[in-house]
């Protein structure tokens, strides 16, 4: 029974996929009121995250941020929605990538690379990225082990773009053979949310201590991939622009940490200044560290602050694609 009523599910939002943007986006004003107003989704979560991101913050500028949180969740949630009926043609209306260049140069010197974003923005549209790509794209994602149609239904939308689906517990043997050709691939992941208890690094994020994945560090390390940031920037809704930002073209020559440190640096930079867009509804601070555990220090002096602020600054300035 319980299969039957996931299928019918997704029966059911492949139905909702056909309708236009502007009703779904009518559907996502809908589904605000009832999200944030009403039944409260996770309200508990976000404010609590919000709240011990930002301490400096009025109990009025949090309810703003998880205001702006929430519209922006339902819009998202609308959008990836559509993309069952958005093949790659009509999906380079909605998401352009700015500076491809900067990944595929690797490519023709033979090696493979790590590209690391954040569940930022409309995170789910970065699967369309592989018709810019010359490297074979390899998209690490969470299985939903309790709902098995859905994961089929989400990895087959991710995949209709050219990119391969890589479940998380495969990762660390896709990661490691990214350098051997023809294809040179391309390992992604939005290496932002709480990872395992085994496979850990502990550094302070947004004002309290948190646990980051431990993988995408000894994979840079073990096969010193240039490791890339893929910042996607929301222009309105619908629309988003990505910028690439290389973090390291040498991980292996580099401090044991600098991977982990760099990204931690960056995502937590783009939050401050728009923080709406990240996902709070997340149960991110569940954990709580362990006195064996070491706690990494965070750079003094973060080393892409510049180049980031400078980055959102003229992203900022966009009002279309």
């Amino acid at each position: 029974m319980k299969t039957l009523g996931q299928k019918l599910t997704i029966v059911f939002l492949k139905a909702l996929s056909y309708l236009p943007f502007p009703v779904l986006y009518l559907f996502s004003d809908i589904f605000y009121l009832l999200v944030f107003h009403l039944i409260g989704y996770r309200k508990k979560v976000v404010f609590k995250n919000l709240e011990n991101a930002f301490p400096e913050k009025s109990p009025k500028e949090i309810n703003e941020i998880a205001r702006k949180y929430y519209h922006h969740f339902c819009d998202i949630t609308v959008e990836t929605l559509k993309m069952n009926r958005l093949p790659i043609e009509k999906m380079k209306k909605h998401i352009v990538f700015k500076n491809p260049e900067l990944l595929n140069r690797y490519f023709h010197e033979n090696r493979g690379i790590i590209v690391l974003c954040a569940h930022y923005n409309n995170w789910e549209w970065n699967s369309s990225v592989q018709h810019i790509l010359d490297h074979s794209l390899l998209m690490v994602y969470s299985p939903m082990y309790s709902n098995p149609p859905m994961e089929k239904y989400m990895v087959a939308m991710r995949e209709q773009y050219g990119a391969k689906g890589v479940p998380m517990n495969q990762a660390p043997r896709a990661g490691l053979s990214i350098n051997k050709g023809p294809d040179y691939n391309l390992l992604w992941l939005a290496a932002d949310q709480t990872p395992p208890s085994g496979a850990q690094y502990w550094t302070t994020f947004l004002n309290q201590e948190t646990p980051f994945f431990s993988g995408p560090q000894k994979i840079a390390l073990k096969t010193n991939s240039p490791v890339f940031y893929h910042h996607i920037h929301k222009v309105k809704r619908g629309q988003y622009l990505v910028e690439f930002v290389e973090i390291n073209s040498n991980p292996g020559k580099d401090e044991e940490h600098a991977v982990l440190l760099d990204y931690v640096d960056i995502v937590e930079q783009i939050i401050r200044k728009q923080p709406e867009y990240w996902l709070w509804s997340h149960r991110r601070w569940k954990h709580q560290r362990k006195k064996e555990q070491q706690l990494i220090a965070r750079n003094t002096k973060p080393r892409f602050e510049k180049q980031i602020d400078e980055m959102l600054n003229e992203l900022n300035q966009l009002k279309s694609l």
